[in-house]
């Protein structure tokens, strides 16, 4: 029996069509898969080379270090990290994975359902929008394609990820992602962006910083530093994918949900205080590497030990503090007009509009450590409620608006007085309970070296970086005071004074004939006069009568030459009589080398804060060659002089305008000069141990009056003694060893061929050996007699 097949045009119709349209369907695909094979056979060998994956040399910033090995500091548009796969936390590559492709170890690089979406979208949306991608597809566009989304741009990608695929591990990939991608705030990669967020290395990120970072690669631009809502939501979604893919339980999900984030608001915010010294470095690398200097990897090693520098910076501030305080509260730094800005809170969220907020009104005002604006929201002569940027809002009262107390009162000037909308410091007491602050406006400078090769320990050019890079410790040229004067003491030495010379403590008055000018009548800082002195007691006691007429004797023009041994410029110190009372210009960095010379022996050093710097794989590229003490090439004064300096102003730091300092500090070997200038414009104190030279100084910018009795002893010395209590904690006491051809005699030291005779003795019958030490003499050589 034999079966009848019905020809094609006996079918129904509508089977017919059916079959047509299979047909036709099945051709075009046919045509589409030709189509495919032609242009994937013509364009695959044309793709770029995987060098750029296989050789991955990514953009890295320049860092800046510490001596002991304390990143400080990092320049460059892409601020990245890169590490290698091993490194990098399970729970952030399981994030990674819940967040952007949880099978990305079962495909091939390409996710079909999400293909065929993306090409939906594209077809429906006109171009403009397109679906999730896998994480190799990620890396194919970030390192090789536009951001354009079109189809063929997708095609193109779809071909790469295929190809990186079939040359690369699903761990290489990973890790090339993982350093890659962009997350905001110039953060190219995690690991840089861990830092960034969250100041801290990759390796100690917890659950939920792990969680925020994975949420960012979706939208970098919405980070918890710009968007910390959006941020938040990221993380919550993150969280629940890892929980409903077996990554964590519901008590880590919980746990990471509850845990409170410290987001870095500041990018290039550091941990460490040390800014001024990384700006420093990075201009010497700039010099040294231009082409390179931001995206070559260079690691630059300063000289700094990270624990002086924040005993440095610590001293700084809090002198400054002091100082602020002793002057009293000058009132509102700005206002705001409340009717303008919804209340926010620390998520910058209200209303529609983000930056509709006080939080974002803050912003506009200066970001400073440890004094966070904030913006009063009720005011009344007993209390204050204010709204601190990105955090709480508080009721100040009692001691805590104390400060501020004039500005409260009904008694205050209506432009003056506190009132909702001014815009307050606020800084918390060791109680953790906030009190009104205000921002400092005047500056200070601290520098310390090794006196032995120049290497700086530690620099702070100013009270906040974020208030502006002017280094002051180098660029500021300010008259030195009194703190001069031992340079014009050593002058002295080498034309025959010795600490015993005697010279006159009384009024002068100097001829418009003597000073080039106009006539001249000096006086000492406390309008009294001790008559005859030896040079020892006028330094210690910072005479300025004494000062001048030493200079008077070996002269201005001979002092002019002979302060250029300690590496100061001539032409900076004019060869006036003034210069004995400081006059001329110096920078802090100038007097911690010029007082390095009577600290380490006589020997002439030059302060430098570089000691080398590196490529990327840690190769020396550029070394510091400092100048030593004990070379006598570099000797600039004898080493009896500086052994005579150091005497002299030991005396300084325990009896005389200095001598709080080793009372504080309870040491018998330390040195050093305090300075004031005419009406009080800067304080200054100069100091050292043999092991350590260091200099502080305070004053305005713009030279205006300090105030009265803020002097260097008073304003500046506390910085320096702050600092050295902490570096000279553990250092045994080491008075300076007295060098060969000093002689002790009438009760003071000499050069060996500069000791006085013998005093003459009132009755001639008595031998010559009977006389005692102690006997009255007549001025030894040197000496200058009373006008």
């Amino acid at each position: 029996m034999s079966l009848a097949i019905p020809s094609f045009s006996t079918l129904p119709l509508v089977v017919r069509i059916i079959l047509y349209s299979i047909g036709f369907v099945l051709g075009l695909m046919l045509i589409g898969v030709a189509i495919a094979a032609i242009v994937v056979t013509i364009c695959y060998p044309s793709l770029p080379d995987l060098d750029a994956l296989t050789n991955y040399q990514p953009r890295i910033p320049l860092r800046i270090y510490s001596r002991d090995g304390h990143l400080i500091g990092e320049f460059g548009e892409e601020r990245r990290a890169p590490v290698h796969f091993q490194e990098v936390p399970d729970t952030l590559k399981q994030a990674l994975l819940a967040a952007e492709d949880d099978e990305f170890y079962q495909h091939y690089g390409i996710d079909p359902k999400g293909v065929l979406r993306a090409v939906y979208v594209n077809i429906m949306e006109r171009g403009r929008r397109q679906g999730a991608s896998t994480i190799t597809q990620q890396v194919a566009r970030n390192f090789f394609l536009t951001p354009e989304k079109t189809l063929k741009r997708k095609f193109y990608e779809i071909l790469l990820t295929l190809k990186i695929e079939q040359n690369l591990s699903k761990d290489q990939i990973f890790e090339l992602y993982i350093n890659q991608i962009f997350l905001g705030q110039h953060a190219y990669g995690f690991a840089a962006a861990s830092q960034i967020y969250f100041g801290k290395p990759l390796a100690r990120i917890s659950l939920a910083e792990a969680a925020m970072l994975a949420g960012l690669p979706k939208t970098p631009s919405k980070n918890p530093v710009r968007d910390p809502k959006y941020a938040r939501q990221r993380q919550e979604y993150v969280l629940r994918r890892m929980f409903e893919l077996g990554f964590i339980s519901a008590e880590e999900r919980q746990e990471a949900l509850s845990e409170a984030l410290v987001v870095k608001r500041d990018i290039g915010q550091h941990a460490l205080h040390a800014e001024y010294v990384a700006e420093m470095a990075r201009l010497i690398a700039e010099e040294q590497f231009p082409d390179t200097v931001y995206s070559g990897g260079l690691q630059v090693i300063t000289t700094i030990n990270m624990t002086e520098q924040e005993a440095a910076w610590r001293a700084l501030r809090q002198g400054v503090l002091d100082y602020d305080q002793r002057q009293g509260y000058r009132g509102a730094e700005g206002f705001i007009d409340l009717a303008r800005f919804a209340r926010g809170g620390a998520d910058e969220s209200s209303g529609d509009n983000p930056d509709n907020t006080l939080d974002a009104a803050l912003h506009e005002f200066p970001s400073v450590e440890d004094l966070p604006p904030a913006v009063v929201l009720s005011a009344s002569a007993q209390s204050v409620t204010a709204h601190i940027r990105d955090g709480e809002t508080v009721t100040l009262s009692g001691d805590a608006v104390k400060f501020a107390a004039r500005l409260l009162s009904d008694k205050a000037s209506p432009d003056k007085k506190l009132r909702p909308g001014s815009v307050i410091r606020v800084s918390k007491k060791d109680d953790g309970q906030w009190q009104i602050a205000q921002l400092p406006d005047v500056e200070a400078a601290f520098v310390a070296a090794h006196p032995a090769d120049g290497s700086a320990r530690a620099l702070v050019g100013g009270f906040d970086f974020n208030l502006g890079s002017y280094n002051r410790v180098t660029q500021a040229w300010r008259q030195p005071g009194s703190s001069f004067k031992p340079f014009i003491y050593s002058a002295a030495l080498e034309k025959g004074f010795s600490p015993a010379s005697v010279v006159p403590d009384e009024p002068m008055t100097l001829s418009a004939e003597v000073t080039g000018e106009r006539p001249w009548e000096p006086k000492n800082y406390d309008g009294k006069y001790d008559g005859p002195i030896t040079l020892r007691k006028g330094l210690a006691r910072s005479k300025n009568m004494v000062s001048i007429r030493v200079l008077q004797d070996i002269s201005a023009r001979y002092a002019q030459d002979y302060i250029t041994r300690f590496g100061f410029d001539a032409a900076r110190h004019p060869p006036y009589l003034t210069m004995a009372l400081g006059a001329g210009s110096v920078t802090p960095w100038q007097m911690a080398a010029g007082y390095a010379v009577f600290a380490n022996g006589g020997y002439r050093i030059r302060p430098y804060i570089v000691q080398e710097i590196r490529n990327a794989q840690g190769q020396v590229l550029a070394q510091a060659a400092p100048v030593k003490a004990g070379d006598e090439k570099q000797r600039a004064i004898d080493p009896r002089n500086a052994y005579l300096m150091y005497s002299m102003l030991h005396d300084v730091a325990v009896y005389g305008t200095a001598g709080r300092a080793s009372a504080t500090l309870k040491r018998r070997d330390l040195a050093g000069k305090t300075g004031t200038t005419n009406d009080y414009h800067d304080a200054w104190f100069c100091g050292f141990q043999q092991t350590i030279v260091g200099c502080a100084w305070v004053g305005f910018d713009q030279p205006r009056k300090l105030g009265s009795r803020e002097t260097g002893g008073f304003t500046a010395l506390p910085i320096w003694i702050d600092f050295m209590r902490q570096v000279l904690k553990d250092v045994p006491e080491a008075p300076q060893a007295r060098p060969k051809g000093i002689v002790n005699a009438y009760d003071d030291l000499y050069y060996s061929e500069n000791v006085p005779p013998p005093p003459e003795l009132e009755d001639p019958s008595m031998p010559e050996e009977g006389f005692s030490l102690s006997t009255s003499v007549s001025p030894p050589p040197g000496s200058i007699a009373p006008f």
